[in-house]
């Protein structure tokens, strides 16, 4: 697995994955109830939300001097699609199971109880998982050479930040 992750385009987009977490985080300090997301690849990540462009610039330099000190826990967001993707993954699987051997509807009506209980379990389950997965898979707080090429906007409340690695 470590030499999946250290892949070129994997490496490469895992830093900027967490250079995004890292700039969102300062982005929703600042601009407290705004929505913002983000999109990563290997050459850098989008920005979306409304903002202007040098708030922007500011808090992506930021982002990366402070993951460059070592505040690897930026790398990681609650609000990040690797969380649903967990959440969403084991209520699925949970369900599944939970439906197993069923042969009708109404069997699998009489079974809605359990599915509830299993859905709770599996988001239970979720919680410290997606972090978990965020840290040690989808996100590197090590940047590592990483350096901020361009940013600019490419359409209203999208900018785009161009990395290198």
């Amino acid at each position: 697995m470590e030499n999946l992750l250290q892949a070129p385009y994997v490496s490469e987009t895992r830093r900027n994955h967490a250079l995004e977490h890292a700039s969102i985080h300062i982005l929703s300090a600042r601009f407290p109830g705004r929505a913002l997301a983000g999109h990563s690849n290997p050459t850098g990540f989008f920005l979306i939300g409304e903002l202007p462009t040098e708030h922007v610039r500011e808090a992506v330099t930021e982002a990366l001097t402070r993951l460059q000190n070592g505040e690897s826990e930026l790398a990681i967001h609650p609000s990040c699609g690797t969380n649903y993707i967990v959440s969403g993954g084991l209520a699925a699987l949970f369900a599944f199971v939970g439906m197993l051997g069923t042969k009708n509807n109404r069997q699998r009506l009489e079974r809605l109880p359990l599915l509830v209980l299993l859905s709770a379990l599996a988001y239970m389950i979720s919680q410290p998982l997606g972090p978990a997965l965020q840290k040690q898979v989808t996100t590197d707080a090590n940047p590592n050479g990483l350096t901020i090429v361009d940013i600019y906007p490419v359409a209203k409340n999208i900018h785009r930040i161009v990395t290198r690695a």
